[in-house]
């Protein structure tokens, strides 16, 4: 399967997820194998389209790692993706 190139920040500490959320970008992890977590955040609409035409595995292009969407928390009415879940694969 091939990765979908998604770009992708070390998160901005400075606002809380709900802040993130409202300015576009969706809070995320990686984690994996020997690697610390990493919080990060990306564009909410790319990776809300992306996922949902089925893509799983994302290269993330400003943090440079590919990663598989984990786990992913989608609000129950909205159905906005509130936070996603990296496991690395690659790096």
């Amino acid at each position: 399967m091939t990765a979908f190139t998604i770009e992708a920040q070390e998160r901005d500490t400075s606002r809380n997820p709900r802040q993130l959320r409202a300015a576009g970008l969706t809070p995320a992890t990686i984690y994996g194998k020997n690697i610390e977590p990493k919080s990060i955040q990306l564009p909410a609409h790319a990776f809300r389209q992306a996922y949902l035409k089925g893509n799983e595995v994302f290269e993330l292009s400003g943090v440079g790692v590919t990663a598989k969407a984990h786990q992913i928390q989608i609000h129950t009415v909205s159905r906005e993706v509130l936070n996603v879940e990296f496991l690395v694969t690659a790096q």
